[in-house]
């Protein structure tokens, strides 16, 4: 299974130098097209950054409650500043409880 980062073009290409593939985008709406094109498509795990994911965060939720697989895990995007995620919460939302 591949690994994909999606978010802009440093955060891409900080995953790029390691080895990881990644598609730089211009808008949050422009990464949900991507994703739904990489389920289903060998696809494991998809690294997006926090910066993206936070406007469309209600479309990754359906995304991931609809999809087990591909994993979609948000990241720090460069020069962020440090967010708490309530995981229980999000883990309630996936799974309509």
């Amino acid at each position: 299974m591949r690994i994909v980062a999606i978010g802009s073009k440093v955060f891409v290409t900080s995953f790029q130098l390691a080895g990881i593939e990644g598609i730089s985008i211009d808008s949050p709406f422009e990464a949900i097209s991507k994703i739904n094109t990489l389920i289903n498509n060998g696809v494991g795990l998809i690294l997006i950054s926090d910066d993206v994911a936070a406007s469309i965060r209600k479309e990754l939720t359906d995304i991931r409650a609809k999809n087990p697989i591909p994993l979609i895990f948000e990241l720090p995007a460069p020069g962020s500043k440090k967010v708490q995620i309530n995981y229980r919460n999000l883990l309630k939302q996936i799974l309509g409880i």
